[in-house]
């Protein structure tokens, strides 16, 4: 595995290194180095040393970097000038680009193809609101981006059955860990939160459909409209990552004939009349009874927060929740 060293002026790479294991979960042969106002150049040398001796004998090694032209730069550049066939920098580190070289090792095993890669992602994760202070010529591409006619009704595309490449319990709906990490892991083309709530709010509906990331549309709709996209031909071939608020709205869309087998549960938050059952779950009566009926059509359940994560033992939880509101 490609070994990563985030390098920066004071604290930002530890800041942004504990920003992306949040998001994307703890990883392996990531190190921070930060220059600090009372050290020189050669200090720091001998930070990124240390730190790629840590990788192990002949690794390749990607230094991302805050700053082109600064001391960390500057250090890192007279290191690679030895290794130029394993090592690569990139400079103006920020999150999408730190994201996206988690995901890349996964597949890439060069530290030139993972630099390469990720240059598109970071420049664009650089947006700006309103978008009418953009430039002309970034409004002008998005357009062209957001182009399209509808496709006549009765077309079949591809087998005609939309493929949902993950469906997902979680009250925050679409955030960092789900617009970062699962949309790596699962790789949709759609994200699609259906909740007649948030389809009711136009707020709410904006902000999530502004969040998506580079490459992939975020749609908020209704229950019975994923039921009907569901079973319209037209939308054969879409891989669609489903984002529920809660069990309840997963099981009326799956009893209503979506073809979910396997529902992740990341989030439920804690609200009146529920119990916590871990750090990120809280669950109520109706969500065990609604987790039971799940299990009893067949549906299996991932429970974790990010890929990442092992796997939580959806029996085990249901039954200390059930303890739990026993007790209240």
């Amino acid at each position: 595995m490609v070994g990563i060293i985030l390098a920066s002026h004071g604290d930002f790479a530890k800041g942004i290194l504990q920003s992306g294991t949040m998001i994307f979960g703890e990883q392996e042969k990531v190190v921070a180095v930060t220059l600090d106002p009372s050290e020189g150049p050669e200090n720091f040398r001998s930070k990124l040393e240390t730190a790629i001796q840590s990788f192990g004998e002949d690794s390749e090694v990607l230094f991302l970097i805050d700053l082109w032209g600064g001391t960390p730069f500057n250090q890192a550049n007279g290191l690679l000038e030895g290794e130029k066939d394993k090592y690569a920098i990139v400079t103006g580190l920020n999150l999408p680009m730190l994201i996206e070289a988690f995901s890349a090792r996964s597949s890439a095993d060069s530290s030139h193809t993972i630099a390469a890669h990720i240059l598109e992602v970071a420049q664009e994760g650089i947006k700006v609101k309103p978008e009418s202070i953009a430039p002309v010529a970034t409004s002008v591409n998005a357009s062209k981006r957001n182009t399209g006619g509808a496709i006549p009704e009765g077309t079949v595309i591809g087998d005609g059955k939309i493929k949902i490449v993950l469906a997902r319990v979680d009250s925050r709906l679409l955030h960092g860990q789900v617009a970062t990490a699962w949309t790596k892991s699962v790789n949709p083309d759609r994200i699609i939160v259906v909740s007649d709530a948030v389809a009711k709010d136009d707020l709410r509906r904006k902000l999530i459909e502004q969040a998506a990331p580079p490459g992939v549309k975020a749609h908020v709709i209704p229950k019975n409209k994923m039921i009907a996209i569901a079973k319209d031909p037209r939308f054969g071939g879409m891989k669609a990552m489903l984002l529920f608020e809660n069990p309840e709205d997963a099981a009326e869309v799956i009893d209503a004939g979506v073809d979910v087998k396997e529902l992740n549960v990341g989030s439920m938050a804690h609200s009146e009349g529920k119990a916590m059952v871990n750090k990120v779950l809280a669950m109520d009566q109706t969500d065990i009874d609604t987790f039971n009926h799940l299990h009893n059509k067949g549906i299996t359940f991932d429970v974790r927060k990010v890929p990442n994560d092992n796997k939580g033992n959806m029996a085990e939880l249901l039954k200390k929740a059930q303890e739990e509101l026993t007790k209240q």
